[in-house]
């Protein structure tokens, strides 16, 4: 069990550094994401705030070994993100999104229950 919470905690984590520092750099996201346009640009650098911070608390603490309570912390905040992000794909009729933010809410869950 342990050993599938580390991978999918390691590409969570991974994925959500890759998504928060996308959206950190407004323009990079503004170019690749067609929803951004239609969101204020301090709405898109939280959540890129939010994803990258929930990606490093889910890698950080295991590796160092410290403030291990932080993973699942960071994974129930990264399975709030998506609840709210499913919310808002399907207001925008975006199914596809929909369904790649309930894979990752249910991954982060998992994290979430395997390391409380």
């Amino acid at each position: 069990m342990n050993i599938a919470l580390w991978i999918v905690q390691l590409v969570l984590g991974l994925a959500f550094i890759a998504f928060g520092s996308t959206k950190v750099q407004y323009d990079k996201a503004l170019a690749s994401l067609p929803w951004v346009e239609d969101t204020s640009k301090g709405l898109v650098v939280f959540i890129g705030v939010a994803e990258l911070l929930g990606g490093i608390g889910l890698i950080a603490p295991g590796i160092f070994g410290i403030w291990k309570l932080l993973i699942p912390i960071a994974a129930l905040g990264i399975a709030l993100v998506m609840i709210f992000a499913a919310i808002f794909h399907a207001k925008r009729k975006e199914s596809k999104a929909i369904l790649m933010n309930i894979i990752f809410l249910l991954l982060a869950l998992f994290v979430a229950y395997g390391r409380y």
